[in-house]
């Protein structure tokens, strides 16, 4: 076999994964064919407003939930065979199995008003469709998504039924074969829960949005902007390849997809200029498995985390910017320092531009561009002002506008011509202009989310019709302009339009099924209690340290989040792991956002896509570079170790978030901080700055990176920020604090063993004093010496909440009061210093090793 066919064969694996691997002919492809694109219709008539306008074809949640998974789950048999091949055929036993799981998907659906009427009390054909759809739908899971899920939810419904006889740790009293059929199936507390939802409502439309941009041309148009911005440079396709998944992963839905539609350009180009097979297709997963974490999509878990945390969707977007961009940033650096330790070169160009002549161009490209959305913009708000409930079609006619004016543009300049230039020869200007028009979807979602505040839904919707528009014309647009015959370019759109939604629908087998299935975790945790059990788990193993809390809960996310697709490894993750570090920082008198929390379990389980043995998107990337899958998962983990220190920062400086930044100021700052110290993270892990580390400068580094990322250490250290009060004056303290104020007080707590320890954990202030605060918080306490003895504990007050039980002997012993502490500012200077000691020694190093090479 030769290295094309080797090649191709590989490729065709790799697209099995997201795809399927059958590829049949006939009836069974017109099958295939007409159920995806039916799939792909419904999503878009029940995101739209056309049903409520006319009053037909108006579903409730729960009946979307359940047509959504009878179409995933049924192209999941038709789609991927029982085992990983190529093949053509689908055998009867595939399509009676895709009937049954359809029908017993879709039971909900049929049947939603008696169901309604029998809730909690399911009849015997109940339970029987109920049991038969679980083992349908674990077995669609195996075919679509491999082992790893399936074993997960064969486990958490084993843990439901053997409560009564595991250990005292992990027991529970169980449940019966009805109620847990009951419980998962026919209602909205397992499979048909949140997970589904948020997949039917928002997921669908967002993967179908990145397939319509894809199939259109837009994936290419982000590859060659990237290329065309940093091809050239040393490293140059490594930085392309960064910034291209970048972009892509902007709007895709997979850590995979993104590899297989942009790593089949980079990583040839990466080994091209010097690059191993294994660090190429490392640099590439590293990449896109980072896009998962870039707004606005996130792989589309920013919607549920909307759901869970019950936040605004601009507030998550607000808060996963920052660290995103600086994960991209030190990657980028990253792969600079691989160029310059394998001494590569940058590449020359064809055609030679002059400094001035390269920022006249850059000049005049930024200033049109922004002059072109500034235009828009003035035209959509004044259009939106003058027609007033019209505006809607004023400011769609705008769009289709400006978007016929961008394609006579492409045309009349010979854009379109150009963009088969080569890299050499190849302007930021002509790869940016030569495609513009692909940036008004996301220009459009942008402004729907942002500006108008619509819902994520309605919002893509817009988008996804300026989408099919530009599919459907583009090519007959640029013919009519060009004074050909306009009506095979419009066929050839309609033809195109048609692949993009399959791909699209069939992108979304493997995500319907895996949330389905991920809502079997959640339903086990509603119904058995074990997120109790995980916390009282890693409490015990971190033996009260709250790194060590913090590092088990990364690495059991990063175990949960193998082989499973990024919304079903945010719901397996989140539901299971974020009440943990939620309870025992609780706990341990740590006052950490919910978002920082559910940030953190979410980049870990998407780290699991790069980590060996079951790193998925690392043998995708193996199969298009011909290296090793193991070595290439080892060394994408090691690139995405940048990646992995943000969550432990911003845990504890939740500036980085962007929470509580009081101005322009202090946000410059915490850019600039966070910016140098991911740089010098990476020079430190990569061992160079200007030169070769020595290894105390690497620890040195190390110390500044820390010292960047969390200045408060330095100063909670010289400067406490809280001081310990005794008890006697609690309740007036209390009285004076703000009514959104947190109270942190010091109790001696006793333990199941009679032991006693010392606690501090951190209460909201109460709304009312009536009968004291401390009563308010739960606490019934009476004077014991120098301290206050608890005598009682409130029924579901915020001191049981908090983990204090009834009956043992706890005590109040103090409290803490704000301490005053200088601007953090000031303790980023001895760092500052200390690194630009480090920069002129080897500045003059490296000096001094030039003249030693020039002289030999």
């Amino acid at each position: 076999m030769n290295q094309a066919q080797n090649n191709k064969l590989q490729l065709e694996l790799v697209e099995a994964a997201e795809f399927g691997g059958r590829r049949p002919k006939g009836f069974a492809r017109k099958v295939l064919l007409g159920t995806a694109l039916a799939w792909a219709l419904f999503q878009l008539w029940v995101a739209s407003p056309v049903p409520f306008s006319l009053g037909i074809g108006v579903f409730n949640d729960t009946e979307v939930r359940s047509i959504h998974l009878a179409f995933a789950i049924f192209l999941a048999y038709l789609s991927f065979p029982r085992r990983k091949v190529i093949a053509h055929d689908i055998p009867y036993i595939d399509w009676l199995l895709a009937f049954a799981a359809a029908i017993c998907a879709i039971y909900l659906f049929l049947f939603y008003e008696a169901l309604a009427d029998r809730s909690g009390a399911p009849t015997s054909w109940d339970v029987i469709v109920a049991i038969l759809g679980l083992l349908l739908l674990l077995e669609a899971t195996r075919r679509a998504l491999g082992w790893p899920l399936m074993v997960i939810g064969v486990c958490f419904l084993g843990y439901t039924f053997a409560g009564p006889w595991l250990p005292d740790l992990l027991a529970h009293k169980g449940a019966s074969l009805a109620r847990v059929a009951s419980h998962q199936w026919l209602s909205t507390e397992g499979v048909f829960g949140v997970a589904v939802g948020v997949s039917a409502g928002f997921v669908f439309l967002f993967v179908l949005f990145g397939s319509l941009l894809e199939q259109a041309g837009g994936g290419h148009y982000f590859i060659r902007v990237a290329y065309a911005l940093v091809g050239h440079r040393r490293g140059g396709p490594a930085k392309a390849a960064v910034l291209a998944s970048g972009l892509t992963g902007m709007v895709s839905g997979s850590s995979i997809a993104n590899v297989v539609t942009t790593g089949t350009f980079t990583i040839p180009l990466m080994k091209r200029v010097g690059f191993s097979a294994e660090k190429s297709g490392a640099i590439e997963v590293a990449a896109s498995t980072n896009g998962q974490i870039m707004p606005p999509v996130m792989g589309a878990a920013a919607f549920l985390m909307v759901e869970y945390l019950n936040i605004s969707y601009l507030e998550v977007i607000k808060h996963a910017f920052l660290p995103a961009v600086l994960s991209y940033i030190g990657l980028m650096y990253l792969v600079h320092l691989e160029a310059i330790k394998a001494g590569m070169q940058a590449e020359k160009r064809i055609r030679a531009v002059t400094v001035k002549q390269r920022l006249l161009g850059w000049g005049l490209t930024l200033s049109g561009v922004s002059c072109f959305l500034f235009l828009a913009y003035w035209l959509l708000t004044t259009l939106s002002s003058l027609f007033g409930s019209y505006s809607f079609y004023a400011n769609a006619g705008l769009i289709l506008l400006f978007y016929g004016l961008l394609i006579y543009c492409e045309v009349r300049c010979g854009l379109r011509a150009r963009e088969q230039q080569s890299a050499k020869t190849m302007t930021v200007t002509t790869a940016l202009l030569g495609g513009l028009h692909f940036l008004l979807p996301i220009l459009v979602l942008v402004w729907c989310l942002i500006m108008l505040r619509l819902s994520p839904a309605t919002a893509v919707f817009y988008s996804i019709c300026l989408m099919i528009v530009i599919q459907l014309t583009q090519e007959g647009l640029r013919a009519l302009y060009q004074g050909n015959s306009a009506i095979h370019g419009f066929r050839q759109g309609f033809d195109a339009l048609i692949v993009g939604l399959e791909n699209g629908a069939r992108n979304m087998i493997g995500i319907g099924v895996a949330t389905a299935t991920a809502g079997i975790v959640v339903g086990t945790v509603s119904l058995t209690g074990i997120g109790q059990v995980m916390g009282e788990l890693v409490e015990t193993l971190s033996l009260g340290s709250v790194f060590l809390m913090l590092l088990l809960t990364a690495l059991i996310c990063m175990i949960l989040g193998m082989g499973l697709p990024t919304t079903a490894n945010y719901i397996v993750v989140s539901t299971l792991m974020a009440p943990v570090i939620v309870q025992l920082s609780a706990a341990h008198g740590l006052d950490i956002p919910l978002v920082a929390v559910h940030m953190f379990v979410f980049y870990f389980g998407i780290l699991a896509d790069d980590t060996p043995p079951v790193g998925l998107a690392a043998y995708a990337a193996a199969g298009i570079s011909n290296g090793d899958p193991i070595r290439t998962g080892l060394q994408s983990f090691y690139y995405d170790i940048r990646t992995a220190i943000l969550p432990f920062m911003f845990i504890f400086n939740t500036n980085l978030l962007l929470i509580g930044i009081d101005g322009p100021f202090e946000l410059l700052m915490v850019v600039i901080q966070g910016v140098t110290a991911m740089l010098l993270f990476v020079s430190a892990t990569q061992g160079w700055l200007l030169v070769r580390n020595r290894l105390w400068e690497t620890l040195v580094l190390l110390l500044l990176v820390f010292s960047l990322f969390r200045p408060d250490f330095l100063q909670g250290y010289l400067f406490p920020a809280k001081l310990w009060q005794p008890v006697q004056d609690v309740e007036s303290y209390i009285d004076s604090l703000p009514t959104e104020a947190k109270v942190r007080l010091q109790l001696e707590v006793e333990d199941i063993e009679g032991l006693m320890s010392t606690r501090e954990i951190l209460f909201a202030k109460p709304a009312s004093s009536a009968g004291g605060y401390l009563e308010s918080l739960g606490f019934i306490t009476e004077p014991d010496g120098d301290t206050l003895r608890v005598i009682d504990i409130g029924f579901l007050s915020a001191a049981e909440q908090a983990g204090l039980m009834a009956g043992f002997d706890h005590r109040i012993t103090g409290y803490y009061s704000q301490g005053d502490q200088p601007h953090r500012g000031w303790f980023l200077i001895p760092p500052l210093l200390l690194l630009g000691g480090i920069l002129w020694l080897q500045y003059h190093r490296g000096k001094l090793q030039e003249q030693t090479t020039s002289g030999v």
